[in-house]
């Protein structure tokens, strides 16, 4: 246990640009947030004039994006471990604000669903170089800290997402009620998009001067900034990934196509199955495409790199506490995504609902200033205080920050259970940031876990896997889940509350991991080393 307790030692001081460079990122993050959370706030002026279900518009936040973002990352992670990660998050910044400033002149569900993957794609690039960038500035006994106020910028886009996506598209309505006489023609959600869009390409070339940290030297374990091939081994990674370019990768590894194939039909199988029974086709093709994808990516890093295989997917422990780090954000992205459509279809849908706090405003803006606010001053302060209280328990025990996250699945039900129980709109406002605060308090305490499992060339691999997991479990499979049991009880309030089956087995999996969480970090030079690694 000692062996594992630098944490322990008073803690190392960091640079006044290591703080600098944390704020670039926490903005760059905001936006990032910002760009994927609007579309909560504008669902039902795009189900209005879309035609679409709740399902859908699940599918909209969640699947189209998750997918893609997930895959994607997984490559783009691989890369940041070997080239200029500050570079790569200024590319990756430009491509998602075009993509969502192009979401602003979508006209069809299969246009907007095109324009939501791209900004899945450019997304994809900033966590993981920004978790591996964070944790070169930030030393060991710091890092939880560190990653929980870049994870504050999760939580302040997305409650900034709301109030500026309401004002915009509210105030644009106001001024052409009929889109037809509108600039360009365009719906108030779609001015939003625009509007929340351009900016991040301003952005993107102020992150472009941000300094590389010198790479795995906090932990004694420096390397280059950036390895000969990079782009090459990238290009490689994307064909690992991309079906059907999978089927060549994998046909170059000895015995490993016909198990690649037989999971292919295996996976197609289910989504088939699942797509009968619920009428969502469009839903499970694209999450078996990513299943399929991340199993073939698997193969493949199991045969070129060994080590980071043996550290990540090849141990069942980190398996298990990536799958239960995504079943926790498979709660917080369908609670926070629906609880403004919530609040407008409850309170603002009949002649009967409550006085409003601000008279005079769009039913929309009004929600989106009460939530929003509210969860982006919450949630900010809940990710970071569990971050700072994370690794302080972690000096006190190796296992405190998975108890912080027990501690995040089970203190926000009670807020969750009130909000969508009230009749009361004043009672919803009051309980949603109790509810943030709470349940934003794992981010923080979940990447650092992850980042102390593996070598510090394996940071950003570890920081897409961490995305691959709130992802694939959470951000795809939560907003649709609920949206769907929407639809087939006429509530989104039975929508949420049946999706809490899942905590239960989170909590077991993390109680599992946290009592072999010391041994890992203590062994994962040598392991690696078991597995060829010259360290």
């Amino acid at each position: 246990m000692g062996e594992i307790d630098p944490g322990q030692a008073p803690p190392r001081r960091v640079s006044a640009y290591g703080w600098y460079a944390l704020i670039v990122l926490v903005l760059v993050y905001a936006v990032n947030f910002i760009d994927r959370q609007i579309i909560s706030i504008l669902a039902q002026g795009i189900k209005r004039d879309l035609q679409l279900a709740d399902a859908q518009i699940g599918f909209l936040y969640g699947t189209a994006f998750a997918v893609f973002y997930a895959l994607f990352g997984i490559p783009l992670g691989r890369l940041a471990d070997s080239w200029y990660r500050g570079r790569l998050i200024a590319l990756g910044l430009a491509l998602w604000s075009g993509m969502t400033a192009l979401s602003g002149f979508a006209s069809s569900f299969l246009m907007l669903a095109s324009a939501r993957i791209g900004v899945g794609v450019g997304e994809a690039s900033a966590s993981p170089a920004a978790y591996s960038m964070i944790s070169d500035y930030f030393p060991r006994e710091r890092r939880a800290t560190a990653l929980s106020i870049y994870s504050a910028g999760l939580y302040i886009g997305g409650g900034l997402s709301l109030p500026v996506g309401g004002l915009v598209s509210s105030r644009w309505e106001a001024a052409w009620p009929h889109a037809a006489d509108a600039p360009l023609g365009l719906a108030g959600w779609q001015a939003a998009f625009l509007a929340v869009g351009i900016p991040g390409l301003l952005l993107a070339l102020w992150v472009l001067t941000l300094r590389e940290p010198r790479r795995g030297a906090l932990d004694g374990l420096e390397q280059p900034a950036a390895r000969p091939g990079a782009w090459r081994d990238f290009g490689r990674e994307l064909i690992a990934i991309l079906p059907p370019l999978t089927l060549f990768s994998t046909a170059m590894i000895p015995g490993a196509l016909a198990v690649n194939l037989a999971a292919l039909a295996v996976i197609a199988a289910i989504a088939v199955g699942l797509a009968l029974l619920t009428g969502d086709g469009m839903q499970w093709a694209a999450y078996a495409l990513g299943i399929y994808a991340v199993f073939s990516w698997i193969q493949a890093l199991r045969h070129r790199d060994p080590p980071t295989y043996r550290l990540i997917w090849g141990n069942r422990t980190v398996v298990m506490l990536v799958i239960a780090i995504g079943s926790i954000s498979f709660m917080t992205y369908a609670i926070s995504f629906w609880a403004p459509p919530y609040a407008i279809r409850t309170f603002y849908g009949a002649a009967t609902a409550p006085a409003r706090f601000l008279p005079g405003r769009a039913a929309a803006e009004e929600v989106a200033t009460m939530l929003g606010i509210g969860a982006a001053i919450a949630a900010a302060a809940g990710v970071i205080l569990g971050g700072i209280f994370s690794d302080l328990w972690r000096r006190r025990d190796p296992r405190g920050r998975l108890f912080v996250n027990m501690l995040a699945v089970v203190l926000p039900a009670p807020a969750v259970w009130g909000m969508f129980t009230t009749p009361s709109l004043g009672t919803f406002y009051l309980l949603s940031p109790i509810a943030q605060l709470f349940g934003s308090a794992w981010v923080g305490a979940a990447v650092a876990s992850l980042q102390d499992v593996v070598l510090p060339r394996m940071r950003a691999t570890a920081g897409a896997t961490y995305v691959l997991g709130t992802t694939m479990v959470g951000l795809a499979l939560g907003p649709y889940a609920a949206g769907k049991m929407a639809d087939v009880t006429g509530s989104l309030a039975a929508g949420i509350f049946s999706l809490y089956v899942v905590p239960p087995f989170t909590l077991i999996a993390l109680w599992l991991a946290s009592r072999r969480i010391a041994a890992l970090e203590a062994s994962a030079a040598e392991r690696a080393r078991a597995a060829g690694e010259v360290v």
